[in-house]
């Protein structure tokens, strides 16, 4: 459908299919929409289960949105922040998976860089392709993150991706008062817990 290069992601393809419907793909792992919404909705249907009350919700990495528009579907007054670095995903994610500017306060930048305070909710998802930037595994960025009530975290869990992941988790365990671990798909979902 189209392709933009990004000076942060590299190329960014716009992909349409019968299965997945339509959604944005960077090196050939899809970032918004698609089975990423398949995974997000997994997971947001396990917090909203235990009758979470989610006011204010922070999306680190919102890409194109996915994430922020499921938010709204369980917690419709939730008010949202997306930080994202590459605008290019925002663009794309405007144009074609219905991201609304208006129902989120997006702030273009660096998520490291953003200061995480007394948010109900913050979802880690600050994948570029299939990296995860290792300074959002940094000590001090973590326990930046943990003055909050719920942080969840995604990883990829496939391949040696399976190990990252669990290196990880073990070290949110030292971090957060109780980190429960959730797999949905290829994924592993870190549910992580204030003191």
């Amino acid at each position: 459908m189209e392709e933009r290069k990004s000076k942060y992601t590299g190329d960014v393809k716009v992909v349409r299919s019968l299965g997945f419907g339509t959604y944005l793909q960077v090196g050939g792992i899809t970032q918004s929409g698609g089975v990423v919404e398949e995974i997000w909705k997994k997971t947001l249907r396990f917090v909203n289960r235990k009758s979470y009350i989610v006011n204010r919700c922070l999306i680190l990495g919102l890409g194109g949105g996915t994430v922020a528009r499921l938010i709204k579907e369980y917690w419709p007054e939730a008010k949202i922040t997306g930080v994202e670095i590459d605008p290019v995903m925002i663009e794309l994610g405007t144009k074609y998976l219905g991201l609304k500017r208006n129902e989120i306060e997006i702030e273009i930048g660096d998520a490291y860089d953003f200061n995480p305070r007394d948010f109900d909710l913050v979802i880690v998802d600050v994948y570029c392709g299939d990296k995860f930037p290792k300074k959002f595994e940094d000590e001090v960025f973590l326990k930046k993150l943990a003055k909050n009530k719920l942080v969840i975290f995604n990883r990829l869990y496939f391949g040696k991706k399976r190990k990252e992941a669990v290196k990880f988790g073990n070290k949110l365990e030292k971090i957060f008062h109780k980190v429960d671990w959730f797999y949905p798909q290829a994924n592993l979902m870190f549910f992580c817990y204030a003191r």
